[in-house]
């Protein structure tokens, strides 16, 4: 191993099974807790931590397009690799694919199954450091129930010394080249069954030290695992707010007029800086609103010139990622449209369904309504066009001293 005082370090994600005891339509790595896909939960938690050099994923052949949108914008994930019959191959294919990907292979290596969401950034760094002492280290749980061991007609035949048994959990970590020889080494000698990268270490011949895991870094497995993280997650998501937005543009010149995210043909357009979508504006408000994180002025100033003509949907993703940044979700839109014309019943799914893509929000928790002022004021003399927004989120508590 390298002797720098900081080695490089990447994490293989094992993201390639198709995961059928979870039930649901997709592969479980791919279903969404909380509103975010399990895998993508996973990948944030690496991609964001100090001693993780690179993430790369080993993903089925058939899932590129879904991890594509999955992994979409999140730092140091490299190009999938294609798993394998079995995780032990796919995690081979994992660790051929970073020793063929050029320049120098990593120091250490860290081995973690999609489906553990819920690992932590202090369980990550104490594998970087046992794998700094070892050729192989996993993370184990004591066991603290009763063990029998059964024959084949469920009759015990032994009780166990528990004090001598650990769970084993991921992510395991090893000597980048050490775990490369050894799984070489099985393929070759035609070894295919070994269940996880420890045992294919043990069978190589090298100890394998252990540290200790963390009881709620679970893998998501069946139907009621996934129904139970849901439940967590929402719980975790304790401090529901709300925020409302309002915003107005008059009409000038022009053919259509943008709003949430949908060209309307129209007699006029809207006068803005941007391209004067009152319904995204309204939005972008709301959500910076819920977070108490000013206004959409403050984040794109209108005297800007890299602003001018802009689409709107880029505000209103920008304060969805803020969200995102926050650990939360958004849980409710909800916008109305004022004005006489033009007449928005025609584009209301349409609009819905631009608002829904822009903010990943379901559909069905997407709300667009739209009235008129019976012709008074501004909107009833059809001068202009008025939106008011509101929006919930979910955020975890935070220290109320914050900010």
């Amino acid at each position: 191993m390298s002797e720098a005082a900081n080695p490089t370090c990447v994490a293989i994600v094992v993201a390639a099974g198709r995961g059928t005891r979870a039930g649901g339509p997709l592969p479980k790595q791919y279903q969404a807790i909380a509103g975010e896909p399990v895998l993508r939960r996973t990948l944030r938690l690496f991609a964001a931590h100090p001693r993780i050099t690179a993430v790369l994923v080993v993903i089925h052949s058939d899932d590129s397009v879904r991890f594509a949108d999955t992994a979409r914008d999140l730092p140091k994930i490299l190009a999938p690799a294609f798993g394998g019959a079995t995780r032990q191959a796919s995690v081979r294919a994992g660790l051929e694919a970073l020793a063929a990907a050029g320049g120098t292979s990593p120091d250490l290596v860290l081995v973690h199954d999609a489906a553990r969401p819920y690992t932590s950034p202090d369980l990550i760094a104490r594998a970087v450091e046992a794998a700094g002492r070892a050729d192989a280290a996993i993370p184990v749980l004591a066991v603290t129930d009763t063990v029998k061991r059964v024959d084949a007609d469920g009759i015990v035949v032994e009780t166990l010394d528990r004090a001598a048994l650990r769970t084993v959990q991921t992510p395991q970590a090893f000597r980048f080249a050490a775990l490369r020889a050894a799984h070489a080494a099985a393929a070759a000698a035609g070894v295919e069954t070994l269940t996880d990268d420890a045992a294919v270490m043990e069978w190589a011949g090298h100890g394998v030290a252990t540290f200790e895991g963390e009881s709620t870094n679970v893998k998501l497995t069946t139907p009621e695992d996934m129904t139970r993280a849901a439940g967590a997650s929402f719980a975790d998501l304790a401090d529901v707010r709300t925020g409302t937005g309002f915003d107005v543009h008059a009409f000038g010149p022009g053919d259509h007029v943008m709003l949430g995210g949908v060209a309307v043909p129209h007699s006029a357009g809207l006068v803005g800086h941007s391209d004067a979508d009152v319904g995204l504006h309204a939005l972008t408000d709301a959500i910076l609103g819920a977070l108490c994180d000013g206004d959409i002025g403050a984040h794109f100033p209108p005297s800007d010139p890299q602003w001018k003509g802009a689409s709107s949907d880029r505000f209103l993703a920008h304060a969805v990622e803020k969200v995102t940044a926050r650990g939360g979700r958004i849980a409710h839109l909800d916008l109305t449209l004022i004005c006489e014309a033009p007449k928005v019943g025609p584009h209301r799914d349409a609009i819905r369904v631009a608002i829904s893509h822009i903010t990943g929000v379901p559909l069905a928790r997407v709300s667009v309504k739209a009235t008129t002022t019976e012709k008074l004021g501004f909107t009833g003399r059809r001068e202009g066009i008025a939106a008011m927004a509101s929006a919930t989120i979910r955020l975890p508590f935070a220290d109320e001293a914050e900010g």
